[in-house]
């Protein structure tokens, strides 16, 4: 196993921030720094997303060690969304949906390069063009190719937020398969990354 993410975290409610500090500590694959120390992932916790804290993304993602940045709003709608992806957001979380366990795997898809939405405003971002939509023509689309039973499986818990190993656990498959099996679906189809995938399959009607 590799060593843990460096994560930190910033918030103005000193509750807040000792929760969320709290929640990343109970995962193993996670190391809280101090905000100001590298860090792998920054997590932003704010009430809304409005300019002052599209700034703070930015700024963030313009620091030397220039670390990938998760919100974590009281609420957020698919408007500011779009705005906190485009500023350089990697992650995005309503405050009310960030159990420990799903903090701990937005952070960490983050500092893997996947982004992290909530599933509701997955076809709104990727109709804006900022989860990376690619021309599928050239494979002739989700409909005309399809995925086997395998690979829906695979990517229905993708889309509930399990982790690899817990998909192979689920599925009785080994991890090198859980990887096979993604790795080929976004390269057969054109995709960035998991969450693009689950987006487009979902938009098809195929899970």
């Amino acid at each position: 196993m590799g060593d843990p993410v460096c994560v930190a975290v910033v918030a103005n409610d000193p509750m807040l921030e000792a929760g969320a500090t709290s929640a990343l500590r109970s995962c193993p694959d996670l190391s809280v720094v101090t905000p100001g120390e590298p860090a792998v992932v920054t997590v932003v916790m704010v009430d809304s997303v409005g300019a002052d804290e599209l700034a703070a993304v930015r700024a963030t993602r313009s620091a030397p060690h220039r670390p990938e940045v998760v919100i974590v709003a009281t609420d957020v709608d698919p408007g500011a969304a779009q705005r906190a992806i485009a500023a350089g957001a990697r992650g995005l979380l309503r405050r009310r949906e960030a159990t420990p366990v799903r903090l701990a795997r937005t952070v960490l898809a983050a500092a893997g390069g996947d982004c992290t939405v909530p599933p509701d405003m997955l076809n709104r971002l990727l109709d804006g063009g900022l989860l990376g939509d690619r021309d599928l023509a050239a494979a002739g689309g989700w409909s005309a190719a399809g995925l086997s039973d395998r690979e829906r499986a695979v990517l229905n818990l993708v889309a509930d937020g399990h982790e690899t190993s817990e998909i192979a656990r689920t599925l009785s498959y080994s991890t090198r398969t859980v990887t096979t099996v993604v790795h080929d679906i976004t390269r057969r189809f054109r995709l960035r990354n998991r969450a693009h995938a689950v987006a487009y399959a979902l938009r098809a009607g195929l899970l």
